[in-house]
C-alpha cells in the first residue's frame, strides 16, 4: 500500500488571523471555502458540521496546513498544547534565517516558549505559541549543504 501526507488539520479560533500568520511566514493560500452537509458530517463525525476553511502550502509544494474555523459546532476552548503533552503536538517548519521567522512570529504576537537552543551546532531550534494557541517549532540547519 502507498502512503502519503496529505495535510496536517488544524483547528482555529480565527481563520483570518492564523492565515495571516502562516503567510507572512511564506505559505500560500491554495484554496478556501465554507462545508457542511451530510458528507462531512460523516467524514468529521460532526452532526451539523459547518466550517471555514483554509488550506495553506508551503513554498516547497510539499507540505500543506489545513486550518479550519467551525460556525457549528461550537469550537472547544482547550488549555494550549504544552510541550510534554499526549496527541497532536506541534507544526514544525525548517528556515533559512530563524531569527528572520522569529521578527514576522513577533508581529502577530507570538515569542518562542523560552528563548532558541542550538542542538549539536546542527540547528538553532524555538518553539513558538502560535495563533489559536498552536505550538509552531522553527529549525535552522548551522551546517549548510
Amino acid at each position: 500500500m502507498a502512503i502519503k501526507l496529505e495535510n496536517v488539520g488544524i483547528a482555529v479560533r480565527d481563520l483570518e488571523a492564523t492565515i495571516a500568520f502562516f503567510t507572512d511566514l511564506g505559505l500560500t493560500v491554495v484554496g478556501r471555502d465554507t462545508v457542511s452537509g451530510e458528507w462531512t458530517d460523516t467524514a468529521v463525525g460532526l452532526d451539523g458540521n459547518h466550517a471555514k476553511i483554509a488550506m495553506l502550502q508551503t513554498p516547497d509544494g510539499y507540505g500543506q496546513l489545513e486550518l479550519f474555523e467551525y460556525i457549528h459546532p461550537k469550537a472547544i476552548e482547550t488549555i494550549p498544547t504544552r510541550p510534554n503533552d499526549i496527541g497532536m503536538h506541534r507544526v514544525a517548519f525548517s528556515v533559512d534565517d530563524i531569527d528572520q521567522a522569529l521578527e514576522i512570529a513577533a508581529k502577530h504576537g507570538c515569542h518562542p516558549l523560552r528563548g532558541v537552543a542550538t542542538y549539536e551546532d546542527a540547528y538553532k531550534l524555538t518553539y513558538v505559541r502560535g495563533p489559536s494557541g498552536i505550538l509552531v517549532m522553527f529549525a535552522e540547519k548551522l551546517i549548510k549543504d
